[in-house]
């Protein structure tokens, strides 16, 4: 749904220029006519019968939208996806993930049916509220898979669960512009392209609520085997109460601020690497990759496979004890981003060659995406409770700074053709990779957090009161002073195995 919109605007609008345009390579050529009113549409359409009323028949209309107003119905949706990140997590963690997936699903179900009609009879604003309906409601998919993930994922199988969750990212964008462009110059055409994705949407939204649980005690159909390993494994209570969140514990991690800062990186270079390195190629190496859609996913597809190898990878070294959790993590986040980082360097001096450039895009990818087995679910290692909320936070975090990247890279490229200048927008993006995984590997941890189960914290700081009080009443009722060696000895026992021995002298 996210890589649909550019495609789409393609086909469903015309600027004057004088003469035909192919915009994108798309598939889908723009004859311009009439010099038209912004926003408005084509002086040659009417509609003809209840069906074509509704768009669901061609011939369909085009809209004289100004760049200006493409791009801000194409930022519209990034709005909403920033505006609702923090509850995202805070309502995943409150109401679950399959409540909210499910709505999130639902509403981008509607908001997609309804786009072409309101874009038609409303205009762009009508059509820019649809996108910033669907911005909001995705904000709370990634938070949602966290929560999941959270409640579902022993640590021996949690990077292959995680891979296979997060590896739809890649293929959605391998399969999605294909089908967006071919669903554009077909009988169906632009508005067909967001009755599609609507009724796919609705369907997995379906799915999801037949199928999906939020834990495996909520769970219909599963084993009582399979059950209990997952709820000892990851040390589940039964008790359904839910504890407040720790924000403070949680924004003052060492880990939880690694996390943030290695996520800063992840972002920017995906903004880096999916919107100005094809304006790079075109201005300065004279290739247009999008001419090829082949060498336009090949990156993505590599990119999917691979990701099951690191995850795999990962997963043995933990398995094996080669590595601890916290190993393992800062392994995997290293090999994402030094390979990425040195590829950016390599693409600011590649010659113009597109199998150079085209290897170049397949390194970045192919070892980028190890960082999924690191600090991207380096969340559900430190607290399975706050998963959501935690990636709420960095994903917040993130897009937050790296919003400034396009607008960075506008200042410096004052001439789009100037190689030099090209090459301060790829080291920006490589020393960022370099400093924030430094920064992950000296703060970055796997350990699980003791404000992990803050009802369990808070036990412990009640029972050293009592066992304070006891003391001090026995003194106080004996008249007796406790001998200087003498000490009394509580033991709190955790989920994790780990003891903590409260002394009282």
């Amino acid at each position: 749904m996210r890589s649909c919109m550019g495609v789409a605007l393609v086909a469903m609008t015309q600027y004057e220029s004088g003469h035909h345009i192919i915009a994108n390579e798309s598939m889908v050529n723009l004859t311009v006519g009439r010099n038209l009113t912004e926003g408005s549409t084509s002086d040659e359409f009417e509609t003809n019968g209840f069906f074509n009323a509704l768009l669901l028949t061609p011939p369909y209309p085009q809209f004289h939208w100004t760049k200006k107003v493409q791009d801000t119905v194409i930022s519209a949706f990034f709005w909403g996806y920033m505006v609702l990140q923090i509850p995202g997590g805070q309502l995943a963690y409150r109401f679950g993930a399959r409540f909210l997936l499910f709505g999130a699903l639902t509403i981008n179900c509607v908001a997609s049916l309804m786009f072409p009609i309101a874009s038609y009879y409303g205009g762009w604003i009508l059509a820019l509220i649809c996108r910033m309906c669907q911005g909001l409601s995705q904000a709370c998919i990634i938070p949602s898979f966290h929560t999941i993930l959270g409640k579902w994922s022993p640590l021996e199988e949690r990077g292959r669960m995680s891979a296979i969750i997060y590896g739809g990212q890649a293929l959605g964008t391998v399969l999605g512009l294909p089908i967006t462009g071919f669903i554009a110059s077909s009988p169906l055409g632009w508005p067909g392209i967001f009755r599609f994705y609507g009724i796919l949407s609705g369907i997995v939204a379906v799915v999801l609520w037949f199928f999906l649980a939020d834990s495996p005690a909520q769970h219909k159909w599963i084993s009582v085997a399979e059950r209990r390993y997952i709820e000892e494994a990851l040390g589940h209570k039964k008790d359904k109460k839910q504890p407040p969140v720790p924000w403070k514990r949680i924004l003052t991690s060492g880990g939880m601020i690694a996390i943030i800062v290695a996520h800063i990186a992840h972002t920017w270079g995906q903004l880096i690497l999916y919107s100005e390195v094809p304006a790079y190629m075109d201005k300065v190496m004279g290739v247009n990759i999008k001419a090829n859609g082949l060498l336009t996913a090949l990156p993505f597809m590599l990119m999917f496979f691979t990701n099951f190898f690191f995850s795999w990878l990962t997963d043995m070294l933990i398995v094996k004890k080669y590595l601890n959790v916290t190993q393992s993590r800062k392994l995997a986040n290293t090999m994402g981003y030094v390979p990425a980082a040195i590829g950016f360097v390599f693409l600011a001096y590649a010659p113009k060659n597109i199998y150079v450039i085209e290897s170049i895009l397949i390194v970045i990818c192919c070892f980028k995406v190890s960082s999924h087995l690191g600090f991207y679910i380096n969340h559900i290692d430190i607290s399975p409770n706050f998963a959501g909320v935690m990636m709420s936070i960095s994903n917040f975090s993130s897009n937050c700074v790296s919003s400034f990247a396009p607008i960075i890279a506008g200042l410096i490229l004052t001439d789009v053709t100037d190689k030099y200048l090209w090459r301060k927008v790829f080291f920006i993006a490589a020393g960022l990779y370099f400093f924030t995984n430094l920064v992950y590997v000296i703060l970055g941890t796997g350990e699980l957090a003791d404000w992990n189960d803050p009802t369990q914290y808070e036990s412990v700081a009640l029972n050293e009161n009592i066992l304070i009080q006891v003391v001090n009443d026995n003194v106080n009722d004996s008249n007796e002073d406790i001998d200087e060696n003498s000490k009394f000895k509580f033991t709190e026992v955790k989920e994790n195995g780990k003891s903590r021995d409260v002394h009282i002298n």
